[in-house]
């Protein structure tokens, strides 16, 4: 006896779906999730257009979304959080669409650099860039001429223009602990009293160990 036409149909599905290419399958979950990433950002966008604190943590971005600038167009942020993301730069015109904020989040990304650019923020009081790529301060930060509090801790920093950092205008506070920190400059920023300085203890080198 002929099975109904409607199990039939069921089989066909169950078969199709046996033989689907697997890429597509992952190509239309990708999909599905970029979608509701661009929702996310959407709705945080909109957020921002209420309260001027533009929250885009935890958004799966690689970098800020051109139709984050259209949307922020007539709104004058006063902060900006992209932590937590897989952002590996920010592009000049960030520092220019974004210049009256007093707040930058860029902590937990894949940064190594910051735009020469990001100077001209001249409203900027604290910057975050901990849990990242940067092997030395961006010099843009010694140039911002309102910023006191910088954090960079968890990096890759060995080196740090100190007459750069002691010369900039503002600065407070920079956090650089479990930073790769060069022995010459840890001790250098050690000597600094003008700014509060936050360094993880220097380990000592095989060759001081005067003990072996």
């Amino acid at each position: 006896m002929r099975p109904p036409a409607q199990f039939d149909g069921q089989l066909a599905n169950e078969a199709e779906a046996e033989q689907q290419d697997p890429r597509m399958v992952a190509m239309m979950i990708s999909t599905r999730l970029a979608g509701r990433a661009v929702i996310r950002v959407v709705g945080r966008c909109e957020e921002a257009q209420e309260n001027q604190e533009l929250d885009l943590s935890n958004c799966q971005l690689m970098q800020v979304p051109d139709a984050v600038y259209h949307l922020m167009r007539h709104t004058e942020l006063k902060t900006c959080d992209l932590s937590d993301n897989v952002i590996t730069k920010i592009p000049p015109k960030f520092a220019v669409k974004f210049n009256l904020i007093t707040d930058l989040n860029l902590a937990h990304n894949q940064m190594s650099k910051l735009p020469e650019e990001c100077a001209e923020m001249g409203n900027l009081e604290t910057l975050d860039i901990s849990h990242n790529s940067f092997m030395s301060l961006p010099n843009c930060s010694f140039k911002m001429p309102k910023l006191r509090i910088l954090k960079a801790s968890d990096n890759q920093i060995m080196d740090v223009d100190v007459d750069n950092l002691t010369e900039a205008p503002s600065l407070e506070s920079v956090d650089l602990e479990r930073n790769p920190l060069a022995p010459r400059i840890h001790d250098q920023l050690s000597r600094i009293s003008t700014i509060l300085i936050t360094i993880s203890p220097r380990q000592t080198e095989d060759w001081e160990d005067l003990t072996i």
